[in-house]
């Protein structure tokens, strides 16, 4: 039996689809894009940490204790943290924006400048379009320095989260006073994307055994913008 033969058109839409599925299939197999960040100062607790994230706003979080500051009233150190994370994707895109906008981190972000020192920050990019670093206690530009603030709000909710979680198995009442000071840090600017932790939000919430000021700054936090 003879196959019918295609006819114009319906020979140029097969031709059409095969070349959007071969366009498909060498997309799923193009470099992944990704922005790190390697953050470390011995005077803190976690004294180190690295944050990997992806266009779609996922990505891996994992930290390393250090010894905990002086001055410190904290009675539960925070423990490691090693997880994968999902943050905004508007969040993401901005970061991939910033670092698309400083030749992948292929320039000078050290301003060399007699500042307290807060930190190095290494900044990478690897994917589409190149791959670079830079490394910085204190940049001049501004928008680098607000990269870093931000990064650092993403990883300090992280860590305040796992803390979170070890004070509900350890120490339920001591959550009262750590929930006041996480409003107020969100609040300030000094935590974002408080998404990432909603889970751990949820379960303090819900949880009938907290006290009531622990629920409810719960809600409030996860009622807040989400790019906090």
């Amino acid at each position: 039996m003879r196959l019918p033969r295609l006819t114009f058109p319906a020979w140029l839409a097969s031709l059409t689809l095969y070349a959007a599925a071969s366009a498909l299939c060498a997309q799923s197999g193009a470099p992944n894009a990704v922005v790190a960040v390697d953050f470390s100062n011995p005077g803190l607790s976690p004294a180190h940490w690295t944050l990997t994230l992806h266009r779609d706003g996922s990505g891996h979080f994992r930290s390393e204790r250090g010894d905990p500051p002086a001055n410190s009233q904290q009675v539960i150190d925070t423990p490691n943290v090693d997880r994968d994370i999902q943050v905004s994707t508007d969040f993401a895109g901005r970061i991939f924006q910033a670092a698309k906008e400083h030749n992948w981190f292929n320039e000078q972000c050290e301003s060399h400048l007699k500042v307290a020192f807060q930190g190095w920050k290494k900044f990478s990019y690897s994917g589409p379009g190149g791959h670079g670093t830079c490394t910085f206690n204190y940049s001049k530009d501004k928008e680098i320095q607000e990269l870093g603030d931000s990064l650092n709000g993403v990883a300090e909710t992280l860590i305040e989260g796992a803390r979170l979680e070890t004070l509900l198995q350890h120490d339920r009442l001591g959550l009262d006073k750590e929930m006041e000071s996480m409003i107020g840090a969100v609040k300030d600017g000094r935590m974002r994307q408080i998404c990432s932790i909603r889970e751990i939000l949820e379960k303090l919430a819900g949880d009938s055994e907290v006290l009531e000021r622990v629920r409810k700054r719960a809600r409030f936090l996860l009622d807040s913008d989400a790019e906090r």
